[in-house]
């Protein structure tokens, strides 16, 4: 099963892109997941998306060979980080050309704060919504991850472990289901 994952952290330390790591490795078996670099594409703008680039073009194909997509973001300023509404834009766009219409997804994030990233979740699943995609709605998972990575980048927090594994176990059944 191919997974997309869209990581709206696009800092060189940025925990998000930590936790899709951990994400990553913690994959169930029979899943494929890899991300793409979405802070290379160029600002959305209509007077390209009939012709645009041929790096959008790629990550258009990465979208159609995906079975499901997985959005792993940070929080500014209660919502999800502008290059990140950029690449959802290019997904959904020209008009009437959306290829996340019915795509199963999961929405995920993490941050220093209490609330981890209620927030940005929050309003990315009201985009998604109106995208027409299949967002999971539990559990939802908003990690406080001030400690729960060592300076390598690994992730050895045992509950937070559990909670990602927790997660896997319902999104893959999630998109199982969608995908009757």
């Amino acid at each position: 099963m191919k997974i997309l994952a869209l990581v709206g952290g696009i800092s060189k330390g940025s925990i998000n892109k930590k936790l899709y790591r951990a994400l990553k490795a913690m994959a169930p078996q029979g899943m494929e997941i890899e991300d793409f670099d979405i802070a290379s594409l160029p600002f959305f703008t209509q007077d390209m998306e009939n012709d645009p680039p041929d790096l959008v073009k790629k990550y258009k194909e990465r979208i159609k060979e995906s079975e499901a997509v997985l959005f792993v973001s940070p929080e500014y300023n209660r919502s999800f980080p502008g290059v990140l509404k950029n690449a959802i834009d290019w997904g959904s766009r020209p008009y009437g050309q959306n290829l996340w219409n019915h795509k199963p997804a999961g929405v995920i994030g993490a941050s220093i704060g209490n609330i981890g990233t209620f927030g940005a979740q929050h309003h990315l699943r009201q985009v998604l919504a109106y995208l027409n995609m299949n967002v999971m709605g539990q559990p939802e998972c908003y990690l406080n991850v001030s400690k729960a990575f060592n300076d390598q980048g690994e992730l050895t927090d045992e509950n937070v472990k559990k909670l990602l594994q927790q997660y896997w176990e319902a999104y893959s059944n999630w998109i199982k289901k969608e995908k009757r």
